[in-house]
């Protein structure tokens, strides 16, 4: 059913596609027997809405890897800086939500870690809808912020990083060996809003997985036995996406423009004092609306990233 599903998302817009062009290109035949302005008019419409389509169709024929069909679970963690880098990640998760929900993908929150003062520490977010890692793979990397701080008092220009990271989710038919004895699962009382049962109870569950050092955790749900499932499910899309990394390590290193995810090697950047900028420095890319960029409008950069590199990963 599921490889059904797949090849009707390929031959539906591909026959939707066909109807129209013939449909344009009758409506052109038939204007140059009969030349009418509402015609015309309509003409246009449908070249330029053709255009847009074939686009879209072009961009999804770029997402061939094995994994770019899948669910995403995404990651950010702030650089050095405090407050400000903090701050920073929370606003690339804003971003990132706003971006997804535009799409109509489904957003959830697995794990959220608050910063004392503002921003966050840490979060991983789960966007469920097709292509979500083919296309949420361009973002992999470092990205760096430019402002005028509004934690400085002195109203001084700062710079800061986060770090993003994206991985497939994992499908339920891939088999990864999770050996009891392997794991060490803490409890804990989940932290920030959400009434007597979160502050009270220790529903939120961090797994460790004692061979490879992989951690994580989840505090989404009040039950304690639904948050160990969530974890669960998340350390198994981390131990896959290791277990490939360790397939294509020869190969890797082979790949000079590979993207190094270290501090200050930024694919992007994002500047709001003294001018408005957002400059992805892989592609060249530059859009000067830097707000629209943050409300989520990011298809431009991950269009151009596909563009020039197909499916290539980051």
């Amino acid at each position: 059913m599921q490889e059904v599903k797949q090849l009707k998302g390929w031959v539906t817009p591909y026959e939707s596609l066909r109807q129209r062009l013939q449909g344009a290109r009758e409506l052109a035949e038939l204007m140059e027997q009969e030349p009418d302005a509402g015609m015309a008019a309509e003409l246009e419409k449908e070249t330029a809405e053709l255009a847009q389509a074939v686009e879209a169709f072009e961009l999804q024929a770029m997402l061939q890897g094995p994994e770019d069909e899948k669910d995403a679970l995404l990651t950010i963690h702030p650089g050095a800086g405090g407050t400000e880098s903090q701050d920073w990640a929370e606003m690339l998760m804003r971003m990132y939500v706003r971006w997804a929900e535009r799409r109509g993908f489904e957003v959830s929150i697995l794990d959220l870690l608050p910063g004392e003062e503002a921003g966050i520490k840490s979060v991983s977010i789960e966007i469920k809808g097709q292509y979500a890692y083919g296309y949420l793979k361009a973002e992999k990397g470092v990205h760096r912020l430019v402002r005028i701080s509004p934690y400085d008092s002195q109203a001084r220009r700062h710079t800061s990083f986060a770090s993003v990271f994206v991985y497939p989710e994992v499908d339920d038919t891939i088999e990864i060996d999770i050996r009891d004895e392997d794991i060490k699962m803490d409890v804990f009382r989940a932290s920030g809003a959400g009434g007597q049962h979160v502050n009270k109870t220790s529903s939120a569950v961090r797994l460790t997985h004692i061979p490879t050092g992989i951690v994580v955790s989840c505090q989404q749900e009040r039950s304690q036995g639904k948050n160990k499932a969530t974890a669960y499910k998340m350390l198994r899309a981390a131990l896959y996406q290791k277990k490939l990394e360790e397939q294509e390590a020869a190969r890797a290193l082979l790949e000079a423009t590979k993207t190094d995810n270290s501090w200050g090697n930024q694919i992007r950047s994002y500047v709001f004092q003294p001018y408005t900028m957002v400059n992805d420095h892989r592609t060249e890319l530059k859009v000067s609306d830097v707000q629209r960029v943050m409300d989520g409008d990011l298809d431009q950069f991950i269009q151009a990233y596909l563009k020039r590199f197909g499916g290539k990963a980051a």
